[in-house]
């Protein structure tokens, strides 16, 4: 399992529902968050590691110390939100990019956990950011997609760069075309069952 970054297609599906929750997926959520202590993030949603379903990880303190703050979320959404205002965000598949994002301050979230409980949480300030930056990625929306036009503009040549490297992977053999990648990303969602609720 590895973090991909931006432009892979996995970046722009929009994910599936889970339909199991079993050991291979907590197997799943454990290497997740490895990965994101690794990387020193808050977050990390499954199509970041080239999994096309909704499940995303969080530990608002970055800490793997701390692993009573880890929470998972299993076919998330978001039900209600109130207010907005800006903060800066970067993210996993974008490193060293950040910039400012206008989000809803506050949101109610319903989502599954491992242990196939459905729950509520209403959340705040940096918890609010990361649930609605983490859905955005379940949804095929990055943080870069949010920005206005002039901050667009400013990011515009650090993002063409991450497209380029992408690109020169890609020539050299390191990374399958989008075409394969995107029947890899379409054959996972087939063998999975599909059962309306985890």
């Amino acid at each position: 399992m590895e973090i991909v970054n931006y432009p892979h297609p996995a970046l722009r599906w929009k994910s599936n529902d889970v339909s199991q929750i079993d050991d291979a997926l907590r197997e799943t959520v454990r290497e997740m968050f490895e990965l994101m202590y690794a990387h020193n993030g808050i977050g990390l949603a499954a199509n970041q590691v080239a999994l096309p379903f909704r499940i995303f990880v969080a530990n608002l303190t970055g800490e793997a110390s701390e692993p009573d703050e880890e929470l998972v979320f299993i076919n998330p959404q978001i039900i209600k939100r109130r207010g907005t205002e800006v903060g800066e965000e970067g993210c996993l598949s974008l490193p060293g990019l950040y910039a400012d994002v206008k989000r809803s301050s506050s949101v109610v979230v319903e989502a599954f956990d491992l242990d196939g409980n459905l729950f509520r949480a209403e959340l705040d300030e940096l918890g609010a950011r990361a649930v609605q930056h983490e859905i955005d990625h379940l949804d095929g929306i990055l943080f870069i997609d949010r920005l206005d036009d002039i901050v667009r503009q400013e990011v515009a040549a650090k993002v063409a760069e991450f497209a380029a490297e992408y690109a020169r992977r890609q020539s050299a053999g390191e990374l399958p075309d989008d075409d394969e990648l995107r029947t890899r990303l379409q054959q996972l969602v087939e063998r999975s069952a599909v059962p309306s609720n985890p």
